[in-house]
């Protein structure tokens, strides 16, 4: 029995049908050459044997006390990987509409709460007999960088290496009962760390006088901080690093700061199209990685949130990208001066007024928290494969919640930069326009700065 870390917690007790808590990912698969037309099905069969399931994919909620379902984890003696990991197949003509459509319904679908927390489907039906993998886990049992972490274990750089990973393999063993650490042991030793993480506030206040920090509450009410339901729309787009990187180096800005801009520009010419721009910019939510590139990726979520000026009030997007930056790097100062824990401290901070979302009547405020959550997490820098299948894209995909209806989530494969937005069905219509606004903006900002 292990004890959950507050923001673990906090996913899971905030989730509800209309706000699946899970993240997710998208994978295309290009076959090997020599690949004949049982592939995907003989992959399924011998994920299917990979039966030693290790403790991250074993653990699921133990009730103690009543109600407090949502403080520790207990670990399942037993895994049904016939329900955990699924075949299917795409009605004809097996093309991305009918992918995304697949998705977006298996996306909008809660996890059983009584099974470790975690399905994965393997797609066929695909146009050049391509298969997809899409998988979905719990954000309290991981976060996106400990996932993407996961998948470039499950797969190799070598396109003849014949050894299938399966992902609920990899990991520590399962610990023995007499290893298990008493709850309230966790608790007296988590205290004098937790107690530490009260320097936060100071440093908060520093950088909010100092100006150095964007505040909550200062973004605009937008047609995306409104309630929302349970049913999701899935929109996918990709583009060439070297596009990226050009404008990157062009401008002097990070990589993230360019996907930040074509997110902002992606959203104003949105939001233009529906007479729904509002005069002041738009705030993002931009989580960050503090988890050391040696600590294990299997210890919840460690992610600092930074609020980032969008600039979508200004028409040109060189000034917009500049203020991006700006805003980005002010925020970076901050947090690289305290430890992780303090990160993590301030950053639920800045995070404290997002419950108002849940208040009747919240978007008639003047004000909300912020307008989205954007993320960036890096992933494969080469071409990898799984026995001899290349991976072609992958789109990761996370969580829109109440007053937050969309979310857009970046992460990198081999030579390509894969945007993954998830929207509310009823919220935001033709969510699938941004990917053409998105491709837009690169372009207005090659021809600005190339």
């Amino acid at each position: 029995m292990d004890l959950l870390n507050p923001i673990d917690a906090i996913f899971l007790t905030a989730e509800s049908r209309e706000h699946p808590m899970h993240v997710g990912g998208l994978q295309l698969f290009e076959p090997p050459a020599d690949a004949g037309p049982d592939f995907a099905r003989s992959l399924y069969a011998e994920l299917m044997q990979a039966t030693d399931v290790r403790p991250r994919f074993r653990r699921q909620q133990r009730r103690i006390l009543g109600n407090f379902s949502s403080v520790v984890w207990s670990h399942a003696d037993r895994v049904d990987l016939g329900y955990h990991l699924r075949r299917c197949a795409l009605p004809a003509p097996g093309g991305d509409s009918e992918l995304l459509d697949l998705v977006g319904r298996l996306h909008s679908s809660l996890l059983d709460r009584h099974r470790p927390l975690w399905e994965g489907r393997l797609i066929e039906g695909l146009s050049r007999e391509r298969f997809a993998v899409y998988i979905k886990v719990h954000h309290a049992l991981m976060d996106g960088v400990s996932a993407l972490r996961l998948l470039q274990r499950t797969l190799t750089e070598d396109p003849l290496d014949s050894r299938l990973r399966a992902p609920w393999t990899l990991g520590g063993r399962r610990p023995e009962p007499s290893e298990s650490v008493d709850v309230w042991d966790q608790l007296r030793r988590a205290a004098p760390r937790l107690a530490t993480g009260v320097g936060a506030a100071s440093a908060a206040l520093r950088a909010v006088t100092e100006g150095r920090l964007e505040l909550p509450l200062s973004a605009p009410p937008s047609m995306f901080n409104v309630p929302i339901g349970g049913a999701r729309s899935v929109a996918v787009g990709s583009y060439p690093l070297e596009r990226i990187h050009a404008v990157r180096k062009a401008t002097g800005v990070t990589v993230n700061d360019v996907v930040l801009a074509l997110s902002a520009a992606a959203l104003r010419a949105y939001l233009l199209e529906h007479n729904a721009l509002p005069d002041k910019p738009l705030t993002a939510m931009v989580p960050v990685n503090i988890r050391g590139t040696a600590e294990p990726d299997s210890d919840g979520n460690k992610v600092a949130a930074l609020l980032c000026n969008l600039g979508t009030h200004l028409p040109d997007p060189i000034e917009r990208l500049q203020t991006i930056s700006a805003s980005m790097r002010r925020s970076k100062e901050v947090f690289a001066q305290l430890p992780p824990l303090e990160a993590m401290a301030l950053s639920a901070l800045l995070l404290a007024p997002l419950p108002l979302v849940f208040v009747p009547g919240f978007q008639s405020l003047p004000r909300v928290p912020f307008n989205l959550v954007i993320s960036n997490v890096p992933g494969p820098r080469k071409p990898v494969y799984v026995k001899g299948a290349r991976l072609d894209r992958n789109y990761p995909l996370s969580i829109p919640f109440d007053g937050q209806a969309m979310n857009i989530t970046v992460t990198s494969t081999a030579e390509n930069l894969d945007f993954g937005i998830v929207g509310c069905r009823r919220s935001v219509p033709r969510l699938a326009s941004l990917i053409d606004h998105i491709e837009t903006a690169l372009k207005d900002l090659e021809r600005a700065v190339l």
